[in-house]
């Protein structure tokens, strides 16, 4: 199937193109993760702490401002995966750090 032809879109009732389909679909399978103050996060930004957090299992604290660099979008639009020093497998909440 080509770009240019036109398929039925079920969801609306509406023929369109089938490059156009493709689009709306993709669009509908993101999720948009924001910070605590609303600015969208993507993969590889650099997040501060704006709460002290207690981790469970590790017995450490990560103190508020602490950054963590890197982080991974894990298609939840409240959590963020992220690597810290002698943490592994970190998930924080979105609520609680603000983009860098």
């Amino acid at each position: 199937m080509s770009d240019e032809d036109y398929v039925y879109d079920e969801d609306t009732g509406e023929w369109m193109t089938a490059s156009e389909l493709a689009a709306k679909q993709a669009a509908a399978n993101t999720v948009e993760v924001r910070d605590a103050v609303g600015n969208l996060l993507a993969d590889g930004d650099q997040v501060t702490l704006i709460k002290d957090l207690d981790v469970k299992g590790a017995g450490q604290t990560l103190k508020r401002g602490t950054l963590i660099k890197s982080i991974r979008l894990t298609g939840d639009a409240q959590e963020i995966d992220c690597k810290f020093d002698g943490i592994k497998g970190l998930v924080l909440r979105a609520e609680f750090v603000r983009k860098r």
